[in-house]
């Protein structure tokens, strides 16, 4: 296995040597490993930090200002005794909660959308602050259509319209997991869409594996 000794003249080459000094550290053949590349562990947590606040900000008071415009308003009435409700079958009250799931999906969709776009790559800082705003977004939403809403004061409100006048009752969340709708959405999408469009690791063995043959010795550079 010994290679035949050069001609008269010609400096030796052994194909086992390191690579000379000269080529920055680089393999066979000019092959260099990948480096890490993308943003700083401080980048991604400033970002992380203005997903959630903007989540829970503006996200959580458009939230609050599209439920109680849209929510069905639920029907008292008073016999100057108690409040019943005016319409014993109806489901009005169903259809509060369900107001406020749907959107609260579609903020969730839209708000994983949004992020994907302004930067297309995942991370745990980015994944924790879609979750954390949309916790605190939906819960800022909750707080703010109840606060717009007719008087929580059911027995008070009664007694200012007077017995046998229909009222609204006030807007009221009564499916307490609604408030998980917007997260859930925004992780599932924006898992969806990483998963799909997102950059691609690469393999920082396929080039090596292009680089030798079966028998693990060096190849030339391949083909163009």
């Amino acid at each position: 296995m010994t290679p035949p000794p050069p001609p008269h003249g010609q400096p030796s080459h052994d194909s086992w040597a390191p690579p000379p000094a000269g080529d920055g550290g680089a393999g066979h053949h000019g092959y260099e490993p990948d480096k890490p590349s993308g943003p700083g562990l401080r980048t991604e947590l400033i970002e992380a930090a203005v997903v959630t606040a903007v989540m829970a900000l503006i996200g959580g008071v458009l939230l609050g200002l599209l439920w109680w415009w849209l929510a069905p308003h639920v029907p008292l009435v008073s016999d100057g005794s108690a409040v019943y409700f005016k319409d014993t079958e109806g489901e009005q009250a169903v259809g509060v909660d369900g107001t406020f799931t749907l959107l609260a999906l579609g903020a969730g969709a839209l708000s994983a959308l949004v992020v994907f776009v302004l930067r297309r790559r995942g991370g745990v800082p980015l994944v924790v602050a879609l979750t954390v705003g949309g916790v605190l977004g939906a819960v800022l939403a909750w707080r703010l259509g109840v606060w717009l809403g007719p008087d929580t004061d059911v027995v008070a409100r009664a007694k200012e319209v007077g017995e046998g006048v229909t009222f609204s009752a006030p807007l009221k969340l009564g499916a307490k997991g609604a408030l998980l709708a917007w997260p859930l959405a925004g992780l599932l999408v924006h898992l969806g869409l990483t998963a799909l469009f997102g950059p691609r690791d690469p393999d920082p063995y396929g080039q090596q594996r292009q680089m030798t043959d079966e028998y693990g010795a060096p190849l030339g550079p391949p083909a163009a």
